[in-house]
């Protein structure tokens, strides 16, 4: 054990500091906002996977495509998840996880800003950010489809990405070989406020709560506390480590059509990056320490 936190000393010495740069990210949720409303099945949200295809490949991450056809209220639909591999010393993976889907609605255009298009927006960003670094566990960034309810959320009309993704590895085997997973979701308001969710893991929640407090963000990640059912679940009833970051219950914008670019920051997505680049380390190195 001894030599291996010594290796992980010193990949993450010999690597360069990885620097997450919001202005790239913003750029990237200012072209998927102009796609327009992002429905699992839609033209927009293939137009989405396009751009966010695009730009991984651009950053030399290669990507693949999880397709499915989900049974859902409104009848069968097709969903895919993208799944991006950034690699590490080991196969043991560490998943880093968002969804880029919005809500459908009849009667407002929900373009989700900070619903569904802040998640992707990062994921993009933190998968420039890590691939020149020197990462001890393969990390898998997931862009989750059908993270949204297609009518209501209730009983199985959610999540669809996520359970999907989890049955898959579960069924051929390779669940084993997924360490933790980090889910980001609605991380874009402006007055961002992340409370710690009672679903995920605690010491995961810990440690990231630490490196905020250690970098003077509290007031972003907040104290109190909050349960919320989302994309990690499947991952925690599988055994997985698991934690959320969202800002669900402070965020006004939530479902409207006001969730668009004048309700999100750029300082928020770069909060959320500094604060998991400065935490992955302590988080690999206990995930790595659990696995043996």
């Amino acid at each position: 054990m001894k030599l291996l936190c010594a290796l992980l000393l010193l990949l993450q010495a010999a690597a360069p500091t990885p620097r997450f740069d919001a202005n790239r990210a913003w750029d990237d949720l200012r072209q998927i906002v102009a796609i327009g409303p992002r429905p699992s099945g839609s033209a927009a949200i293939e137009a989405t996977r396009h751009y966010i295809k695009t730009q991984l490949a651009a950053a030399g991450v290669p990507v693949v495509e999880q397709t499915w056809e989900d049974q859902t209220p409104a009848g069968p639909i097709r969903m895919v998840n993208l799944i991006a591999t950034v690699p590490g010393a080991s196969p043991d993976r560490l998943i880093i996880a968002g969804h880029y889907d919005t809500k459908r609605f009849r009667d407002i255009s929900f373009v989700g800003a900070s619903d569904g298009g802040s998640s992707a927006a990062f994921l993009l960003e933190f998968a420039r950010a890590l691939k020149g670094r020197k990462n001890p566990l393969t990390i898998e960034l997931v862009f989750l489809d059908g993270e949204e309810a297609v009518v209501e959320w209730q009983g199985d009309d959610h999540t669809y990405g996520s359970r999907y993704y989890v049955n898959q590895a579960v069924r051929n085997g390779t669940a084993r070989s997924i360490k933790g997973l980090i889910l980001v979701d609605m991380i874009g308001a402006r007055d961002l406020r992340i409370k710690r969710d009672l679903n995920s893991t605690r010491w995961m929640t810990d440690i990231i709560w630490q490196t905020a407090a250690g970098q003077q963000l509290t007031p972003s990640f907040r104290a109190e506390s909050t349960m919320v059912d989302d994309d990690h679940v499947p991952f925690l009833t599988a055994g997985i480590p698991s934690v959320d970051l969202i800002d669900l219950e402070d965020y006004p914008a939530w479902h409207t059509a006001l969730d668009d670019l004048d309700h999100v920051s750029a300082r928020s997505l770069q909060i959320v990056g500094d604060v998991l680049l400065a935490a992955l380390p302590t988080l690999e190195s206990r995930l790595t320490a659990t696995s043996r």
